[in-house]
């Protein structure tokens, strides 16, 4: 056949109808060069339970949604006149869920669910309830090329109704199994594409022997530039129960490297590695001043030398801390968290001044709270030091002793993983029951093999973003977080997961009258039941029922899981707003937190575009962004930027308008075109992923 269009083309007089005609036909052979053929526009719609039901929506039955939709002709008086194909039928509203069929537009928005603020001024981590494509979709507005790395963890495809297909479950009987997962898949992986950094970044993709042949080809199709390679991990020493097939004890990561992206150095035995130094500050909510009367003191420390000059009494609870004065050049320091709630020292006076007199105590600088940051080495890492298991390799500034782990014979990442810290059981299934009790998820991931994975990639990236949209019980944000303890980064991740129930749990809920949108449904979907109470347990430290996680981390940084992590999280919901009353007006809420998004998940998420008299305002801004309604304002909004902005988004239909006002800002400012219309900006799902 390739021979055959070659001659055909020669015969092509004009050179360029030939030249073009050439081009589309190498398109063509790269395309299928691996010979992957499956049907790739299968239909795939989404249930849209809080879309409004109205004239030309396309709707299913909440207690058939795996039947064919209908159109809504009328809505009158709480019912909706179907159009069927036996006619007209008449059905009640509240029995109808909207749909959206791929390539139809909607137009999305963020409702904010909550948050966990115990991370001070860092970046924000952002927890999505929603569909991953349509999510994918919105990202491109807020993060097109600035992903430094995807890790994903989708449906394995095994045949077990563990994933849906146009809201229904696939079995092992549907013979369009493997086309669907791969147009599903496909389509998930182009928007993704988007999503990365090209010029640096890397997509992580786990699956097991059902699908990975498959995989394979189809992330050679998307990424035909990248470098991928493909581990095997071990998660099950025990392995898995099969009657009359091998016990499976591992599954699959292909490592897909764009552009310039390579491993990270790792931890290995080549090198010096430093041993970590502990938080002088205690983060357990239940340690806040008074709970340890003895660990609650002024360290003073100079501003200057970033040395201790004394370390005072313990305070009493009566006495106020801005009382207490500077001691010669000692700035008077408290253990003071980003939320401004005073908690206790680590340790008592008499023991911080002999780590300090032998090195063994450093300053950072803190926040607007806690002016410096006081770390300390552990006593047991002390006495390693004294026996000689650690050595001292030199001295900071500050005085304080560098202290490494010795080096051996270097090591190389292997593409065979068989670490005890990468079993399933003992640190996915059992780490999800200490932190959320009672609650179950279907084969977590071990943390540490999650961490691991993240480290191999974004471990010498202190500033990284991550992206998981299959994140399920939140195991990724969690390796995020335990990642920037380890080395002060500022890491922050985005996940994504649907709020489906389990095909046991659909059946129960079903035979109970109970429908997807019900309260008692929604509240046993993966986001609300496992996804959310999960992330907040990690980071808090505290269970859903109210008390601290039991238990410790183990290996790289061991430390109780009660103290949590010092991080924020916002919680957002994927909305699909009305077309009909989506004007900027109108919609700003919805579409405040992509604003904010866009501008690096830090600080407050700027909501209020009215006053109080319901007036618009002219401009909103934090230290990080700004939005200006009216460009008529434009003098005024400039003179008031803070010199931190990173991002302006200025709403205007004008072309001359926005380019005049964005010569005025200053340099290294990313300047945003926000139309009235809300809709001219923000529509997805139109396809264009394809």
């Amino acid at each position: 056949m390739a021979d055959e269009l070659d001659a055909l083309l020669a015969r092509v007089d004009d050179e360029a109808l030939r030249r073009d005609l050439a081009a589309q036909i190498t398109k063509l052979r790269q395309k299928r060069q691996f010979g992957l053929v499956f049907e790739e526009h299968l239909p795939e719609r989404v249930a849209l339970p809080q879309h409004g039901i109205r004239r030309g929506t396309k709707v299913v039955r909440r207690d058939a949604m795996y039947d064919g939709q209908r159109v809504v002709l009328r809505v009158r008086g709480g019912e909706a006149a179907l159009a069927g194909p036996d006619g007209e039928e008449t059905v009640p509203v509240d029995d109808l869920v909207a749909v959206a069929e791929f390539g139809e537009p909607i137009y999305p928005g963020l409702k904010r669910l909550g948050s966990i603020d115990r991370g001070g001024d860092k970046p924000a981590h952002v927890v999505i309830k929603g569909e991953n494509y349509h999510a994918l979709e919105a990202l491109q507005f807020t993060h097109a090329g600035k992903v430094d790395c995807i890790y994903i963890d989708p449906p394995y495809n095994t045949g077990a109704r563990d994933w849906k297909y146009n809201n229904d479950y696939v079995d092992g009987d549907d013979a369009y199994r493997h086309s669907k997962w791969l147009a599903f898949m496909q389509r998930r992986l182009l928007l993704a594409k988007k999503l990365l950094n090209p010029e640096d970044s890397v997509l992580i993709v786990t699956i097991d022997e059902k699908e990975y042949l498959r995989l394979g080809l189809l992330l050679e199709q998307v990424f035909p530039d990248a470098n991928t390679q493909m581990i095997s991990i071990m998660i099950s020493p025990r392995g898995t129960s099969r009657s009359s097939e091998f016990s499976r004890v591992d599954e699959y990561a292909f490592f897909v490297f764009i552009g310039d992206a390579a491993l990270s150095p790792m931890s290995s035995a080549a090198d010096d590695e430093p041993v970590r130094w502990l938080y002088l500050r205690r983060t357990q909510k239940t340690l806040t001043r008074g709970s340890r009367p003895n660990q609650f003191y002024a360290i003073y420390v100079d501003p200057d030398s970033r040395q201790i000059v004394d370390i005072g009494k313990p305070l009493p609870d009566d006495i106020e801390i801005a009382s207490i004065r500077r001691k010669g050049r000692g700035v008077p320091v408290f253990p003071v968290n980003p939320n401004g709630i005073e908690m206790i020292w680590g340790l008592t006076p008499e023991s911080l001044r002999r780590l300090a007199e032998d090195g063994y105590v450093r300053i950072t600088e803190g926040d607007e709270y806690q002016r410096f940051v006081i770390a300390y080495l552990s006593t047991t890492n002390v006495k390693r030091v004294e026996a000689g298991e650690y050595r001292v390799s030199g001295l900071r500034p500050d005085g304080s002793k560098i202290v490494v782990m010795p080096g051996g014979k270097p090591e190389r990442a292997r593409t065979v993983w068989s670490e005890a810290r990468h079993d399933a059981g003992a640190y996915g299934t059992s780490m999800l029951g200490q932190l959320v009790p009672d609650r179950s998820f279907p084969f977590p991931k071990s943390l540490y093999a999650l961490e691991d994975s993240l480290a191999a990639v974004v471990g010498g990236k202190p500033d990284s973003l991550i992206l998981d949209f299959f994140v399920g019980s939140g195991s990724t944000t969690h390796a995020v977080a335990r990642l920037n303890r380890q080395d002060g980064g500022s890491r922050r991740s985005i996940v994504v997961t649907n709020n489906e129930v389990s095909d046991a749990e659909a059946k129960r809920l079903a035979g109970e009258g109970h429908s997807p949108g019900d309260a008692e449904w929604e509240a046993l979907g993966i986001f609300d039941h496992v996804t959310r109470p999960r992330i907040d347990a990690a980071i808090t430290g505290i269970t859903p029922e109210g008390e601290p996680v039991k238990g410790d981390y183990k290996f790289t940084d061991e430390f109780p899981m009660a103290e949590g992590f010092e991080e924020n999280v916002e919680f957002v919901e994927l909305e699909y707003l009305d077309a009909e009353a989506v004007e900027l007006d109108k919609a700003f809420e919805a579409i405040a937190p992509l604003l904010w998004m866009r501008a690096g998940s830090v600080g407050p998420v700027l909501t209020e575009s009215h006053d109080n008299a319901g007036r618009r305002k002219p401009y909103v801004m934090s230290e990080h962004y700004a939005v200006l309604f009216n460009p008529d304002r434009w003098r005024t909004f400039v003179e008031k930027l803070p010199g931190s902005l990173t991002h302006v988004f200025v709403v205007t239909d004008s072309a001359s308008e926005f380019a005049n006002i964005a010569a005025e800002l200053p340099d290294g400012v990313d300047v945003v075109r926000l139309y009235e219309n809300y809709l001219s900006t923000f529509a997805i799902n139109t396809g264009a992923g394809s």
